[in-house]
């Protein structure tokens, strides 16, 4: 039963039609007075040819409203990810905790050929971008309640019709307009564990005006998602209440657990003097041992004992997920201001407050100091010295001056639990306007002018930093002149002292004052903002027919003009790393574009011996500020044998520019997880052996240690930095995409008249792909490969052993955008539609399913170019990259009960071998084998009245917990959280009201 609130049959025959290519059809009412004559012309995704037909060339699949409302999905990525030609998401809200500026963020990623490649649009337009100095759109921009449907090309043919960032496809979102009523919704959700609450809250209402030529719509909606912490929850090795690590790094099974494995930085603090690693027990005892997971400690020479464990659980702080909130208003209108000359006009606004927490901030000496150690003692100008005086009497007697500066210096390490978590609260506003003009010019002839833009600000501010300048004058002591006695102290500058400065006390847990902890703590900001400005105009419409009885050739052309403009910008002690953070320069740039294109289709045959024969094609040139000159273009044609069965076949060239951040982006630093392939090496004359002991710190170690390079876990994995940054000379990316496929739907069979089968070949090859190259990929190249010349150009090792850090172990592995030497993804894709009417239950009954699949047969990156022997990264198979993948709906109407099951299924895959440093041609590759996971998801739906309608459903019905791999995928995760559900099972319960 039809809900009473409805849109205006307009919108039908597109939704319609290209759902026969793709999703099922779902039964509509029609009210008999709109009726026309004939079929009403339409734009489907992929063209801007209006056609009465619904035949697409490339492949186009269709999400319709009621897949979307099936999901229960807050935010529409959740519903996207479900289907088999989506990648796994650079950012979600389970996958971005330790983003320093994009938790919370939305995005999709057509076939996982990155975000950048997959191009977004909301009505057949470009949308701002929600991440600073990308086009990536955060879809928490996009109100899921406002979605008609979603339009997904997953083909590059779209570059010669939208422009650049169309490489792997296009998803338009079509929104709902023209909508007479007043419609109330909301939801409410919860997993099983009690946490990540879901709510929703959405009106719509709308109304025609002057007389039915006009009609506006507007939109105003909440939805909040909650806190899910890491601790809650689990994976297939059991609760996630402690830090672990995979047994990988300890040459083990990847999914065996070494636990605990807590931090080596402790709350206590880590003091390492000439002879000795001091810290405090758990009972704030000083000891002259640690054991950062062990019960009890002894010192190498057997002088101290003591006991354990001295480490930090980081676990209890982590987001597994993001609290989200968001508040969206949008309107629509539209108002023929003459025949068949329309105005229209889009806005939104949308706000979303995301919130991201991590565990206290880990320091080392290192952060403050350049040579990592710390004075304890003072001198003042005439060369009296004063000594620390929190210094214990153990520690200092134990320490000398190490760097000649003559005073005592010692490393130290410590989580600055003082200073509470590192959490951050950011608040972005998207705001969007759209108005233009449209119609028909003649009979046969339309146009279109517009004018879009957007803009996307975001303000952060953070804490649990700590001002390392400030830390050095905190810790330059002396005893006040004013105190006869001696016994009160100061700091030694003045100008610091009237700063605020006051001692630091680093020795014991919570050992600062409030006073220094005021004056040492370090609020973070950051400030984005990315503005999109597009103007465009079409012409479009019939030429003439090469003979009778056949459909004149179409042709439309446009021009189009755009800017971007991206700034993001930290405040100054976090740009210089003088936070004990990642050193985060701004990036700013823009860049313009101006293009033309042009778009035809030719019918050759119609109603003959074929039942119709066409061909299309378009082709895009562009004028870069940034790389100059672009030319894209595709071919394709469309042979239907009968009406049931039609071939189809589309070749593309696509073009990409690089982004802002591409080009512009400073150099970010970062903390890496990284596997070190010279772990136990010995000077065995190999390759590898080679190539590591050429490092004079690696060198060092090994004669410490018997020949063999050895590492010290947990400090050397985690003692590893990097640097990324734009590269202003990139090119664009060229590529190439073909796809060929089948559509059956045989109707001369009765049983299977509402079957629709499509099979689909693509192969998406691109040149010149720009992207950083992976360190991994680097360190196995330089090593293992004997690429000798990518060790001196982005890997540093420390030639000594600096406190915690092993001499030769990983310092920086840095990298940059390169335009390398490309990737390629070739596959198969599969749907399935059915619909039939279940009169044997009763006059109402139906049963709706739909089936969509994904094979990859090949998928790589060649990471470096012009090189004799390509090295690929093959990519295909590994997680996130499974070789199979399925989506399937069914759909059981019941008159006013409708009963949805959606079936998602990720095939076997395997670690990537990047990591693993095994290869799927080498002995032992089965071991990285993840098994295959089908997530079941239930809802059922109820209308009481055609104006109320409840639902409720289940997500996850199985519980289903992901593979363990702690430390291998997402930063500070157990699992690859952007792939598989780390929620777990969730209920949700919602309703729609129409109150016109």
């Amino acid at each position: 039963m039809k809900m009473h609130s409805k849109l205006k049959l307009a919108a039908a025959p597109t939704a319609l039609g290209i759902a026969l290519m793709a999703q099922p059809v779902m039964a509509q009412d029609v009210e008999d007075d709109t009726v026309a004559d004939a079929p009403e012309p339409i734009v489907v995704t992929g063209s801007r040819i209006q056609t009465t037909s619904f035949d697409t060339v490339a492949p186009v699949t269709v999400i319709g409203e009621q897949s979307i409302e099936s999901t229960g999905a807050v935010n529409i990525q959740e519903t996207l990810l479900r289907d088999p030609v989506m990648g796994t998401p650079s950012f979600s809200r389970t996958n971005t905790s330790f983003s320093t500026s994009g938790t919370g963020l939305s995005t999709v990623d057509l076939r996982n050929l990155g975000i950048s490649r997959t191009l977004i649009l909301v009505d057949g337009r470009r949308h701002v971008s929600g991440v600073p100095g990308s086009s990536a759109v955060d879809l928490n921009a996009i109100p899921t309640a406002l979605i008609d449907r979603v339009d997904i090309l997953t083909s590059g043919s779209g570059s010669a019709i939208y422009g650049s960032d169309a490489v792997a496809g296009v998803i338009n979102f079509i929104l709902k307009d023209d909508f007479e009523g007043f419609d109330v919704e909301g939801s409410a959700g919860v997993t099983e564990v009690g946490d990540s609450p879901e709510y929703t809250l959405g009106v719509t209402m709308g109304s025609n005006f002057a007389d039915g030529r006009g009609n506006a719509t507007l939109f105003a909606g909440y939805s909040y998602e909650g806190t899910a912490y890491l601790r809650d929850h689990k994976t297939e090795a059991g609760p996630s209440e402690r830090d672990s690590l995979s047994a990988l790094y300890f040459g083990g099974d990847y999914q065996d657990v070494v636990e605990p494995f807590y931090s080596s930085y402790s709350p206590y603090g880590t003091y390492f003097t000439d002879n000795y690693s001091f810290t405090y027990a758990p009972n704030g005892v000083l000891q002259g041992c640690t054991t950062t997971n062990g019960t009890t400690c002894t010192s190498g020479d057997g002088v101290y004992s003591g006991v354990g464990p001295t480490g930090f659980n980081r676990t209890f702080f982590r987001y597994l997920a993001a609290p989200t909130e968001r508040f969206m208003l949008t309107a629509n209108a539209t108002y023929d201001i003459a025949d068949n000359h329309e105005f229209f006009l889009q806005g939104s606004y949308i706000n979303t407050a995301v919130e991201s927490n991590v565990e206290p901030f880990p320091f080392a000496s290192a952060d403050a100091y350049s040579d990592g150690q710390i004075p304890i003692e003072t001198m003042l100008d005439d060369g009296t010295i004063f000594r620390n005086p929190f210094v214990p009497d153990a520690i200092y007697n134990d320490a000398s001056d190490t760097n000649g500066d003559g005073l005592r210096d010692i490393y130290v390490t410590k989580r600055l639990t003082s200073f509470g978590p590192r959490n951050a609260s950011a608040d972005r506003d998207t705001f969007r306007i759209v108005l233009g003009m449209r119609g028909d010019i003649t009979d046969s002839w339309n146009y279109e002018t517009f004018f879009n833009y957007g803009k996307t600000k975001q303000i952060q501010l953070g804490t649990g930093q700590i001002n390392t300048p400030a830390l050095r004058q905190a810790l330059a002591i002396i005893p006040d002149p004013s105190d006869p006695t001696g016994t009160t102290f100061i700091c030694a500058d003045a100008a610091a002292r009237d700063a605020g400065c006051q001692p630091a006390n680093i020795f014991g847990r919570e050992s600062l004052s409030p006073e220094s902890l005021a004056y040492l703590e370090a609020p973070t900001s950051y400030n984005a903002d990315v503005s999109q400005m597009q103007i465009g105009a079409f012409v479009g419409g019939d030429l003439f027919a090469l003979y009778s009885d056949i459909d004149p050739i179409q042709v439309t052309t446009g021009v189009e003009y755009r800017k971007e403009e991206s700034s993001s910008v930290w405040d100054v002690l976090s740009q210089r790393g003088l936070n004990a953070g990642n050193a985060l320069p701004p990036t700013v740039g823009e860049f313009d574009v101006k293009e033309a294109y042009i778009e035809g289709k030719i019918p050759l045959m119609q109603d003959s011996f074929l039942y119709d024969v066409s061909i299309r094609g378009a082709a895009r040139i562009s004028d870069y500020s940034t790389v100059g000159q672009t030319f894209s273009w595709n071919a394709g044609g469309e042979i239907a044998v009968t009406p049931d069965l039609r071939f189809r076949a589309m070749y593309a060239e696509t073009v990409r520019a690089p982004n802002i951040n591409e080009l512009f982006a400073g150099l970010s630093q970062t903390y890496p997880t990284l596997t070190d392939p010279c772990s136990g090496a010995t000077d065995d004359g190999s390759v590898l052996g080679t190539a590591c002991f050429a490092d004079p710190g690696v060198r060092n170690n090994a004669a410490a240690n018997g020949g063999v390079f050895t590492l010290n876990g947990t400090s050397d994995v985690q003692g590893v930095t990097g640097f990324d940054g734009g590269n202003p000379l990139l090119n664009e990316e060229t590529g190439k995409t073909f796809t060929a496929g089948v559509v059956l739907n045989p109707t001369f069979i009765p049983a299977l008249e509402n079957l629709t089968l499509t099979v689909d070949y693509f192969n998406i090859e691109v040149a010149d792909y720009i992207q950083p190259t992976s360190r991994q990929f680097i360190l196995n190249q330089c090593y293992t490969e004997g690429n000798t010349a990518l060790c001196d150009q982005f890997v540093t090792r420390r030639e000594f052993a600096e406190g915690p850090y092993s001499a030769g172990s990983l310092d920086e592995v840095n990298t940059s955008s390169l335009n390398s030497g490309g990737l390629k993804t070739e596959g198969i894709d599969v749907k399935v539609n059915y619909n039939t009417g279940l009169g044997f239950i009763n006059e109402d009954a139906d049963l709706r399913i739909s089936f969509a699949y994904t094979h990859l047969i090949e998928q790589y990156i060649d990471q470096l170019q012009d090189t004799d022997e390509e090295p690929l990264d093959l990519q295909d198979g590994e997680v996130g990259y499974a070789k199979d993948r399925f989506t399937s709906q069914v759909f059981l109407g019941l008159g006013d009960v409708t009963l949805a099951a959606t079936g998602t299924y990720y095939g076997p895959s395997y670690l990537d071998d990047q990591l693993t440093g095994v290869t799927r041609f080498d002995e032992g590759y089965e071991d990285y084998r993840w098994h295959d996971e089908f997530y079941l998801d239930l809802q059922a739906r109820w209308n009481v009245t055609d104006r109320h309608e409840f639902y409720v459903g289940v997500d996850n019905v199985t519980d289903n917990s992901p593979v363990y791999a702690g430390g291998l995928m997402v930063a500070g995760m157990e699992t690859d959280t952007g792939t598989y559900d780390p929620l777990g099972r969730r209920y949700y319960a919602g309703f729609k009201i129409s109150l016109d």
